[in-house]
């Protein structure tokens, strides 16, 4: 949601007209390098770090800061929203996992507080934006929701900079995941799948993004994979990069995703993606991926073994997923994302 809001602001500052946005950022945000917002910035005094006063903030305090810089729309990009305002509001949706999928939610507390909240920032939108045609159809689902009051404006991937793909292969055979340990990301699945396959025939396995004590670490140890795999933190821009370059392959076994942001800065950059065969991920990869069961560890491993025995299929794989990433741009999900707040306003 950081990634969607910096960027969507910043192509919405470059398309003409004489729109003027003010933006309402947290304690904490409005320490941090604001140059990418295209207008004034308004520090709320509520952290971002304490969900639920964010949470609440988003709820309350929201329509009284537009009611007082006398705003025409709000747009709230993290799924959340306002519960009343006087003026139309635009809410962007991401994903419905807590009501999809409330099994695989880590906070199970949230579970009922968060359904509670979309109901009241849904039943205040004007108009509702998400991200994939999944999402729409679960938002029309369970907070009924007409499907013609919400559109589908995909997001846009952009590729680290200092991705150098001729040095792919170049520290052996590397499939790389990046992302939370949250249970629908479903990693255990990577790992119990290399570990199917012959020693001699095994990548290495990177996945970064933990934080704290690692879940997979049990994984990892009940598997045998410790030579293997690297369960990694966050990482730098140029450690991405760097892995971005010497990887054979980028692998996603979610159960359920919003979208797949990872999967267009991957094929961006020429990497090839592995997919859990789920809609979103159809959506976003297109032919450009390959796609494997994510309730079945075979399946993955035979996708595993095909790709790193065959460099012709990653060859092929690297320039469809380019042409596939392509498609998708800031500067398109900006002119789409201002023709619904032209409706809004209408």
């Amino acid at each position: 949601m950081e990634t969607y809001t910096r960027e969507l602001y910043r192509a919405l500052g470059r398309l003409p007209g004489d729109w003027e946005y003010v933006g309402f950022v947290s304690r904490e945000g409005a320490e941090l390098d604001l140059n990418w917002f295209p207008g004034r910035v308004v520090e709320s005094g509520i952290s971002g770090e304490n969900r639920f006063a964010w949470a609440w903030g988003e709820l309350v305090q929201v329509g009284r800061a537009a009611r007082r810089e006398r705003a025409d729309l709000v747009h709230a990009p993290a799924t959340l929203g306002p519960r009343r305002t006087a003026m139309p509001t635009v809410v962007t949706m991401h994903d419905m996992l807590y009501w999809s999928h409330p099994e695989l939610m880590t906070t199970p507390l949230y579970t009922a507080p968060v359904k509670w909240m979309e109901q009241q920032a849904a039943g205040n939108a004007a108009h509702i934006i998400t991200i994939s045609p999944t999402s729409q159809h679960e938002i029309s689902k369970y907070l009924h929701v007409p499907i013609a009051k919400i559109s589908v404006i995909p997001l846009a991937g952009q590729s680290p900079a200092g991705v150098d793909r001729s040095l792919a292969g170049s520290e052996g055979p590397l499939i790389i995941a990046m992302g939370n340990r949250r249970p629908h990301k479903n990693w255990g699945a990577l790992i119990r799948a290399a570990a199917l396959l012959p020693e001699h025939e095994r990548p290495r396995i990177v996945i970064t993004g933990g934080r704290g004590d690692d879940p997979l670490a049990s994984v990892v140890s009940e598997n045998g994979m410790a030579p293997w795999v690297e369960l990694r933190g966050w990482v730098d821009d140029s450690e991405v990069a760097h892995l971005y370059s010497v990887a054979t392959a980028l692998a996603i076994p979610s159960f359920a995703e919003g979208f797949s942001l990872p999967t267009l800065e991957a094929m961006g950059a020429g990497l090839p993606t592995l997919l859990s065969d789920i809609d979103v991920h159809r959506y976003v990869g297109g032919d450009a991926a390959r796609y494997f069961d994510p309730a079945s560890d075979r399946s993955l491993a035979e996708l595993l073994a095909a790709v790193l025995a065959d460099p012709e299929l990653v060859a092929a794989m690297s320039s469809a997923g380019r042409a596939r990433a392509a498609e998708f741009t800031w500067a398109r999900t900006a002119e789409e994302t201002r023709a619904v707040f032209e409706g809004a306003l209408a």
